[in-house]
Order: structure tokens, then sequence, then C-alpha cells
């Protein structure tokens, strides 16, 4: 059994860049040791622990629509939505390491694992 590192998310709402572009669909990747202690030397985290988040998405979001650089000024301006669902994703990924959750069919009460790295998964369009 091969361990998955790389987990494809799709954002509810989508980052839209300086040119207007819409960005959606992305990569993220399980965290390390060092990407979880490098931002507390950061002033930023220092100054605002709150930072932390926004630093740790930036390290392991790995891709995001054709964005050349994911840097924390990308996450800084994610919809509130978008930035709720990458740091729920984050905590699925590195404390269970997978992006699923438990869920019961309501048609024939058979429980079921769904991945969530799609909205279209979670039947919004």
């Amino acid at each position: 059994m091969t361990l998955q590192t790389e987990f494809n998310f799709t954002l509810p709402r989508g980052y839209v860049d300086a040119e207007g572009n819409l960005h959606k669909e992305g990569t993220m990747r399980m965290a390390t040791a060092f990407d979880e202690i490098a931002p507390m030397k950061d002033p930023r985290v220092q100054s605002n622990p709150g930072y932390l988040a926004v630093i740790l998405l930036s390290r392991v979001i790995t891709q995001l629509g054709d964005l050349q650089q994911i840097n924390p000024k990308v996450i800084e301006n994610l919809f509130s939505a978008d930035f709720a669902f990458l740091e729920d994703m984050y905590r699925r990924v590195n404390d269970q390491g997978h992006n699923k959750i438990s869920v019961t069919c309501p048609a024939c009460e058979e429980n079921i694992d769904v991945d969530i790295g799609s909205s279209a998964s979670l039947g919004e369009p």
C-alpha cells in the first residue's frame, strides 16, 4: 500500500487573482514537522498567532489553478468559506491521512466514506 501524500480539492468559491481570473482546483500535500515549526519564527505569527494558519496553508498548497506561486498573500485573499474549507481539509489530511468523512445514505442507511476534496461530491454546483 502506498501512502497518499497529496490530495486534490475544489474550492467552494475560488480565488480571484489580480487579473480577475478564478482559480478553484488545487492540490494540498501533507505537512511535515518543519512546515509546522518554521512559521513560529515568522514575525507575523509572533505578533498574531492566528496568522499561523495562513503560513501553514501557503506552505502545503502546492497548486491552485494556474498560479505560479502560492504565498501568504494568496491565502490572505481567499474568501472566508474557502479558507475554512482548506483549514478543515488540512486537519483531516494531517490527522487522519485522508480527506474523507463517513456519512449515512438517507435512502439505504448504509455507512459510506465520501471524499470531500471536491464541493461537487457534496452535491453543490
